[in-house]
């Protein structure tokens, strides 16, 4: 088992789909816990902005887009500055803790327009932003400090596929058959639930956040609708056809959650006791509102599924998919 995996095992020992068979040095420093292979640099990486050359093994890594610090650690790099979501104060998932250990981490300010002068105050030698949005001037700017890893061409910002974002990391540090080993264990866990959840396939499921009195469906091209799409489940036809290349969600009025229903309603919410309904007489016609097919997130729940990295799916799967099993029997 290569070092990244025995990362991604000890950082996750509740699961049973995931076996650890050794542990790497202690996590919880600046420097990689493994040295990266053997002529892996330089090597040069295409992007939406380019290209960007890495001469050596970066050994202080600032990372920019809100997923990616959770594959750089899952490869055996603690960032020393790192963005995230604003469900956890550090930008990180409780499924990072154990690879976290006690290194001091610094939140770097927005992940679009990130805060220039902290990114240069942190020295790094590598900055990542796949899962990032900054645009060419920011990316031209954060350049004159180090070489900047972007967003593959042609993907709309923060739609980078987990398995691609995996890759391209993988190979910024070094790490490429680690990154390949990552993918595939992540994966085959992804296959076994299909494989226990047959009845899943083929059903229609929507991931919905309600906010300002409206709704967003999330699209398959966004990670909390790609979580429920390698489970097996469609998203509605309706919502699908409401969407576009660039967008992650689609914005429903009140009068349109009737293009929510379907097989499965997931609810992003910080609260697993929160009620969409409560209030809103426009689901009492939905036929997944009426099964009682609606699961609602807790926050740790939502974060695991909208950071749809290779250390959070591991944790949503363990959590979500039995009470997704059981709003379903």
């Amino acid at each position: 088992m290569s070092p990244a995996l025995r990362a991604l095992a000890r950082a996750l020992p509740l699961l049973l789909f995931l076996t650890a068979c050794g542990t790497g040095s202690e996590p919880g420093t600046d420097d990689p816990t493994e040295p990266a292979a053997e002529g892996a640099f330089p090597v040069t990486i295409e992007h939406e902005f380019g290209s960007t050359t890495i001469d050596e093994a970066p050994e202080r890594v600032v990372t920019l887009g809100v997923t990616d610090a959770d594959a750089v650690l899952a490869l055996g790099v603690v960032p020393v500055g790192n963005t995230g979501y604003t469900f956890y104060a550090s930008g990180l998932g409780p499924w990072t803790d154990a690879l976290v250990g006690d290194a001091e981490l610094t939140r770097v300010e927005s992940d679009s327009e990130p805060n220039v002068e902290q990114v240069a105050g942190l020295a790094p030698d590598l900055i990542i932003g796949v899962s990032a949005g900054f645009d060419e001037g920011v990316y031209e700017t954060l350049s004159r400090i180090a070489p900047v890893v972007a967003r593959p061409t042609g993907v709309a910002a923060y739609t980078v596929p987990r398995e691609d974002a995996t890759e391209m990391i993988a190979t910024a540090l070094g790490r490429p058959e680690e990154g390949a080993a990552l993918n595939e264990e992540t994966e085959a866990l992804l296959e076994r639930t299909r494989e226990r959840h047959p009845h899943f396939d083929g059903l229609v499921g929507t991931a919905v956040l309600p906010y300002e009195g409206r709704y967003g469906a999330y699209l398959p091209g966004d990670a909390r609708g790609r979580f429920l799409d390698s489970l097996g489940f469609g998203v509605p036809e309706a919502v699908e056809d409401l969407g576009d290349d660039e967008g992650f969600f689609v914005e429903l009025s009140p009068e349109r959650v009737d293009l929510l229903d379907g097989d499965l309603l997931l609810v992003m919410s910080d609260d697993e006791e929160f009620d969409i309904t409560e209030g809103a007489a426009v689901f009492d016609g939905l036929d997944v509102v009426r099964e009682d097919a609606v699961v609602t997130t807790s926050l740790d729940e939502r974060g695991a599924v909208t950071y749809n990295s290779v250390l959070s799916v591991p944790y949503a799967l363990d959590a979500l998919v039995p009470r997704i099993d059981e709003a379903l029997s």
